[in-house]
């Protein structure tokens, strides 16, 4: 078992597919094949279905994805301290960055026009991730950190606070008859989209009708990106929490109506794994978001008002 076949590894179940990860790793798609053939010889095990869409992992290949994940971390920070210890100063290397929401609420442009300016050999690579699924995504090493909105997390993770999130409940536009002074009772009798469980957005969704002893929505349609939900709001699917900014502006065109007294808060966050707060490249990453951010305790307003951590 060599390194650069759970690189390869890691690269396919992350791509999906054989062509696409050759063309990440620059090499040949029957280099791919064989790595990943030689990989499970040795493993005595399958870690890869072949289907219609490319290759999905079986049971197997998700366990032992979640150990490769780990040695190519490990290896990783032992050639960074080998580095540090050598004398090299210049950050390079490649940290893999979950985004949440859009890249506007996330600042990405700005993060990004930073590292280039600042560290122009790290590489910065987006991936976009649930919310809720994020801190378990940094925590098994699949992202070396991540956006998050949410409550605050436990000791494991280093957390930068980055803004308060309000989210609005939002509706098609001719609804608003119903919507305007409607109780919390009757929203819930509306059709919604909600996105899964797993994720911040559906929970806040979910607290919103519990604090006013509501049962959710029966009704609803699943999505999981909220461009996706906002127009299906301003399609008349049915109603859903938006972002504040963007609701006030969709309905100043007269696209959506907000329940006028219905506010949701929680808290944007920067994430990493606490035992990676010492690699060069993690630190060298968190100066730049400590660059491009104002960190702020959130306001108390902002704790109490966000999810429970199980449901995030």
């Amino acid at each position: 078992m060599e390194l650069y076949q759970l690189r390869t590894f890691a690269e396919v179940a992350q791509e999906g597919h054989l062509t696409r990860a050759a063309e990440r790793l620059h090499i040949s798609q029957p280099a791919v094949s064989g790595q990943i053939k030689a990989l499970e010889q040795q493993f005595g095990v399958r870690l890869f279905d072949r289907a219609a869409t490319g290759m999905v992992l079986t049971p197997a290949g998700r366990e032992l994805l979640t150990y490769t994940h780990k040695v190519i971390g490990a290896a990783d920070q032992l050639r960074r301290a080998a580095q540090r210890l050598a004398g090299a100063d210049a950050v390079a290397g490649r940290l893999r960055i979950g985004t949440v929401s859009d890249p506007e609420t996330n600042r990405l442009g700005d993060l990004l026009a930073a590292a280039m300016a600042r560290h122009p050999d790290l590489d910065l690579e987006l991936q976009h991730e649930v919310s809720g699924a994020a801190p378990v995504a940094v925590r098994e090493g699949q992202l070396d950190a991540s956006f998050y909105y949410g409550p605050e997390l436990g000791p494991e993770f280093v957390a930068i606070p980055l803004r308060p999130i309000v989210y609005r409940v939002a509706a098609p536009a001719d609804w608003a008859p119903r919507v305007r002074n409607a109780t919390v009772a009757e929203l819930a009798a509306l059709s919604w989209v909600l996105t899964p469980p797993i994720s911040t957005h559906h929970v806040l969704a979910k607290q919103l009708f519990s604090e006013h002893g509501v049962t959710p929505p029966e009704r609803h349609v699943e999505a999981d990106n909220e461009s996706v939900i906002s127009n299906l709001v301003m399609s008349g699917v049915g109603a859903s929490l938006m972002r504040e900014e963007a609701a006030l502006a969709r309905e100043a065109e007269g696209e959506i109506v907000l329940a006028p007294q219905l506010r949701m808060t929680t808290t944007l966050w920067f994430i990493v794994a606490a035992d990676r707060a010492d690699d060069p490249l993690v630190q060298a990453l968190l100066g730049l978001v400590r660059q491009v951010w104002t960190p702020a305790k959130p306001s108390r307003k902002a704790r109490d008002a966000a999810v429970p951590e199980t449901a995030g």
